[in-house]
């Protein structure tokens, strides 16, 4: 089976002018067959997410006019439009709504879902689309929109705004991408407004941005992010709040978007695989965004000197939003209008320079979580998750079912490039059951084809072993399918196992769930609120790839060594000399330095190719 949200890379798809119109033209046809005749431009299954679809297509329009001066599309905008605002447009509060400040305001918001009472907590969001796409009309050229229907949306947007930020409480589903999605409706209609009332909405922006989302960044991998749902990130949202940032900068000017979309999108480039697939997030742990990204990738992408765009997107949203037939939807249509206006172009080369919680070269990539365990390693075209052992998530050494793997100290790491190859050491103090202090040293060098794993700690008791990853999914064209299956040798006895165990919190990888779903299915909230995150906490075993230590490693010590991801012989040799320890494979060679690091506390390594 495969993974439903992960497909090609965002940047595979063409982005010229060229492929835009032709993208616009399909928009355009199909819009022109829907239309009923009172101008609704719903698709006819949309049921929620619908406060702002008919105008979308509506702003599509305007744009495709705007380009192609097509004779068909005057009329159909003008009747589009005065749908929305005869039909669309509510100023009587929504039944059940719980965040409004200002109850009876009159002032005009969208919808969430049309019948009233009928899950109103999406109204705020829905209100926030609403106004991007109306913002988006009001910066068409005179003559395209009809003045009477312009000034009339110039008031609705006016009244939008002040629903966001007067009535209600601003960002009430504490959403980053919601909020700096209504950060950039001020600074848009700002520009519509007469200076001093735009100048007032200009600054009353900033000022949100600065006070409830800047100022409650959350920190994760050494980087602060925009909040997203409880979380630090979320893979389907935090590129889409990436895409705000950037549409904010655009339109701004103000450095602020730039320096925290340049440190959203490092990060993104650390956790992000070289294949592009990436899961988590207190959201949507698998779902993945399509079009609603490609400006923030492709945007930040050049400024960081990094290729973002190799993020596996929703390809079925690679253009616009469609619904199961295919037919298209005008929610998040800004997003469209935003990347065909925006000239900048994908950056398509991998940084090198190295960067704490990642290790990239080639078709590896190892991304570390905040311990420095990895969170994701890829190799081969195969994506491992970190397995569960008795409730402990990671990878790590193991006995008598602890996993050495929760630092109990400061972390130290050292990265070296040298000779075609790619390294990082990694150095934690981890306490056992035992209460022993023990040094664990994690060696990882890629070639950018293999990834060769050596793990060095001082001798444990029992019958340890290395959990090595859940082998979970695997590139297949351009799509992810599940596996449980691994391309992986060892220097000891090598086990692939599955939980002895059923039930939600136990994962066998034979299984045709997926993370996502298991994840929700022990979050504590439904699908779409909960954290499923937090739910795969929960999670009590896994499979699992389970490394025997080594012979003839160091009496002293137990050292596991794993290569994954390419064939041929395998046969490490780990010796010690003083307090340094050299690894040799068919490779290269390694020596590593004394655990309690240089004069200053700092691990050593040195590397050469074989």
């Amino acid at each position: 089976m495969h993974l439903t949200h992960q497909r090609g890379p965002l940047h595979d798809l063409p982005d010229s002018p060229e492929a835009y119109d032709a993208v616009l033209a399909d928009v355009v046809e199909q819009a022109l067959r829907r239309m009923t005749p009172e101008g609704n431009l719903e698709h006819p299954d949309c049921v929620d997410d619908i406060g702002d679809t008919s105008l979308g297509i509506t702003s599509l329009l305007v744009l495709a006019l705007q380009r192609t001066k097509d004779p068909r599309l005057p009329e159909a905008v003008h009747r589009s439009l005065g749908f929305h605002l005869r039909e669309r447009v509510y100023v009587e509060d929504n039944p059940g709504y719980p965040n409004l400040k200002i109850p009876n305001s009159g002032f005009p918001y969208a919808r969430y879902v049309l019948e009233a009472g009928a899950h109103p907590i999406g109204d705020w969001p829905s209100t926030v689309w609403a106004l991007l796409q109306a913002v988006n009309i009001l910066d068409a050229p005179d003559g395209l929109v009809d003045a009477e229907q312009r000034a009339q949306l110039l008031e609705v947007a006016r009244g939008y705004w002040r629903w966001l930020t007067e009535a209600t409480f601003f960002n009430p589903q504490e959403a980053g991408n919601q909020a700096i999605g209504g950060v950039v409706c001020g600074l848009m209609l700002a520009r519509h407004l007469p200076p001093q009332e735009g100048e007032s909405v200009r600054s009353r922006a900033i000022g949100l941005y600065a006070d409830e989302i800047r100022a409650h960044r959350v920190r994760d991998r050494g980087a602060l992010l925009p909040p997203e749902h409880g979380g630090a990130y979320d893979n389907n949202y935090g590129p889409i709040s990436l895409s705000f940032l950037a549409q904010a900068h655009r339109v701004s000017g103000e450095e602020i978007f730039a320096e925290d979309g340049d440190a959203l999108a490092r990060y993104l480039d650390a956790r992000l695989t070289g294949g592009g697939f990436d899961n988590g997030g207190p959201r949507y742990s698998e779902q993945h965004s399509g079009f609603e990204s490609v400006l923030g990738l492709r945007y930040f992408s050049r400024r960081i000197s990094s290729d973002l765009g190799r993020y596996r997107s929703d390809s079925r949203w690679g253009r616009h939003a469609v619904k199961p037939d295919g037919g298209v939807d005008g929610h998040f249509a800004w997003m469209l209008v935003w990347q065909i206006q925006d000239p900048t172009r994908w950056h398509r080369t991998p940084s090198t320079a190295p960067v704490r919680h990642q290790l990239r070269a080639g078709t590896v990539s190892v991304a570390f979580d905040d311990r420095m365990t990895p969170s994701v390693v890829e190799a081969s075209g195969t994506y491992y998750l970190p397995a569960a052992v008795n409730r402990q998530h990671g990878f790590g050494p193991v006995t008598d079912g602890f996993l050495f793997c929760r630092p109990m100290g400061q972390v130290r790491v050292r990265d070296i490039r040298t000779d075609g190859l790619a390294a990082k050491l990694v150095t934690k103090p981890v306490v056992g059951r035992d209460h022993v202090l023990r040094h664990v040293q994690s060696l990882y060098v890629t070639d950018g084809t293999g990834l060769w794993t050596t793990v060095a700690v001082e001798r444990l008791p029992g019958t340890p072993y290395l959990l090595a990853g859940l082998p979970y999914a695997g590139d297949d064209g351009d799509r992810v399918r599940r596996t449980a299956e691994a391309q992986m040798v060892s220097a000891g006895e090598l086990r692939l196992t599955h939980p002895q165990s059923e039930g939600p919190d136990h994962f066998d990888a034979r299984s045709e769930a997926t993370q996502q779903q298991a994840a929700f299915a022990l979050a504590a909230d439904p699908r779409g609120y909960g954290n499923p995150d937090e739910g795969w906490r929960h999670l009590v075993s896994s499979t699992a790839l389970e490394a025997e230590p080594a012979p003839d490693a160091p009496e002293d010590l137990h050292v596991f060594a794993v290569r994954y991801g390419s064939d041929g012989p395998f046969k490490p040799t780990v010796e010690r000399d003083g307090t340094r320890l050299t690894v040799r494979t068919e490779a290269f060679t390694a020596v590593i330095g004394d655990a309690a690091g240089d004069a200053h506390g700092e691990p050593e390594l040195t590397l050469h190719a074989r």
